[in-house]
């Protein structure tokens, strides 16, 4: 295997005084899978001491002491090198209660989570293999090292951790590990929000997201109870062939693997269960779903502690997600309006997912909407149009000096971009001035985002 310049120069160094040491985990599995890693991980017999002492003169981060780990910093990129090591009983089921330092590669392998990345790389290149996790790179599978139940008990994490890999190398999971996930989820109640919410994001970007959701529901919905009802939901309505839930994973497989929109994709109908009425022939009808899942959303999100930024605009999307838009050109002004640039587009996405995951609209006529909204999307922003407040040739300065004070400012400029935005008046300074002269004010009834919109034609 070939091993960068930097870290064959740390093997050689503490190969050379004496101690053994190893590249180890997922910088070999990734580079046997042909990929760049992300990092370089190094192990040795060399202790923490020992380890200071010999690389003393370069720089160094020592907050992993504790745990054998010294951070050696080459050419601007850190290197982790930990002692050989294994751990003590896992009270928590998250964090060893006591690590002790060994000298043999072997015993610190056989500690680790998956085969897959218990493999390690010698100075030469060698790879030393003690579990068969080249195998399993070959057929594709995540399996435990050893005791699949002993390995989950120790840290609660590895559950989540083995369908993460799972789905990001669209791999299978080894029929034993797979048992094992499923006695073990529960267990990941004790586990942080925030080490949840990494994996979690993770498995839903990979290329088997869609398979893992789809084998492991109770898993998911242990995470977000909101999506419990979800699964087995029959919707009962001509316009959707699958369950809630089958047709929410549908819609994820087709949107780009983003964490924000994937997020949105899973939770933007999780609301319907609890939304639905039936009419007279049987038929569900699930009016302002799109409010109560974006509720819902909200309080998963906050529970998994998502960025704000991110939360904010998951909530916003799944509470949208079924607006209406149209290549008009009005109604693309108001929806960049109300939306911004990034957020249209990403409804545009939204709404392709979602109208081919309802299994009964043809994929062809759902990239046809998608594509001509983009292109008038696209046509409408090459002309610079004014469809926000920074882009009025007036400000609150030139609305103050005409004698508006307070919320008034806010409100008279709001006035004159919505009559911008609907071509009742140009956006020329002179023309909007005189406009919002108080004489000549006028406050006609605002035109509601949702109105005139669904009453404009398709394309």
């Amino acid at each position: 295997m070939l091993i960068p310049e930097d870290v064959r120069l740390l093997l050689s160094r503490l190969q050379s005084a004496g101690y053994t040491a190893y590249a180890v985990g997922g910088c070999v599995r990734d580079t046997l899978l042909g990929a760049e890693p992300k990092d370089w991980d190094l192990c040795t017999s060399a202790l923490p001491d020992q380890m200071l002492d010999l690389f003393r003169e370069e720089r160094l981060v020592t907050n992993g002491l504790k745990h054998g780990t010294v951070t050696v910093i080459l050419h601007h990129t850190p290197y982790e090198i930990t002692t050989y090591r294994v751990d003590g009983a896992y009270s928590d089921q998250r964090h060893p209660d006591s690590v002790s330092f060994v000298d043999r590669i072997d015993q610190d392998l056989a500690r680790r989570d998956f085969t897959i990345n218990a493999m390690a790389c010698a100075p030469d290149g060698s790879i030393l293999d003690l579990f068969g996790g080249r195998e399993d790179l070959a057929a594709r599978v995540i399996r435990c090292v050893g005791d699949p139940d002993t390995r989950f008990g120790e840290d609660a994490l590895r559950v989540l951790r083995a369908l993460r890999f799972a789905s990001v190398l669209d791999f299978q999971i080894d029929p034993a590990t797979d048992a094992a996930v499923r006695r073990h989820y529960p267990d990941l109640e004790k586990v942080a929000a925030e080490r949840i919410r990494v994996e979690l994001v993770k498995t839903l970007c990979g290329a088997g997201a869609g398979r893992i959701l789809r084998a492991y529901p109770e898993v998911f919905t242990f995470l977000l109870p909101c999506l419990k009802d979800s699964v087995g939901y029959n919707q009962d309505n001509p316009h959707h062939l699958y369950t809630v839930w089958e047709h929410s994973i549908r819609a994820l497989e087709e949107v780009p693997p983003d964490p924000v929109l994937r997020m949105t994709m899973l939770l933007h109908d999780c609301g319907k269960p609890a939304a639905r009425t039936t009419d007279e022939s049987g038929v569900g009808h699930y009016k302002k779903h799109q409010i109560l899942s974006a509720r819902m959303a909200h309080d998963a999100l906050e529970n998994l502690r998502f960025d704000k930024a991110g939360a904010e605009r998951i909530e916003l999307l799944v509470a949208n997600h079924d607006i209406p838009i149209t290549a008009d050109r009005k109604i693309l002004l108001r929806r960049l309006s109300k939306f911004g640039e990034e957020n249209l587009r990403s409804l545009l996405l939204i709404h392709r997912a979602d109208r081919i995951a309802t299994g009964t609209q043809p994929r062809e006529e759902a990239e046809r909407h998608y594509l001509n909204r983009t292109a008038a999307l696209d046509a409408l922003l090459a002309e610079r149009p004014c469809y926000t407040l920074k882009d009025l040739k007036v400000n609150g300065r030139d609305v103050a000096a005409l004698g508006y004070r307070g919320k008034e400012i806010g409100e008279t400029l709001d006035r004159l971009l919505r009559a911008v935005i609907d071509e009742t008046l140009p956006n020329d300074r002179d023309a909007l001035l005189e406009a919002a002269r108080p004489e000549n004010a006028q406050h006609p009834k605002q035109t509601a985002d949702h109105t005139a919109d669904t009453k404009t034609p398709e394309d």
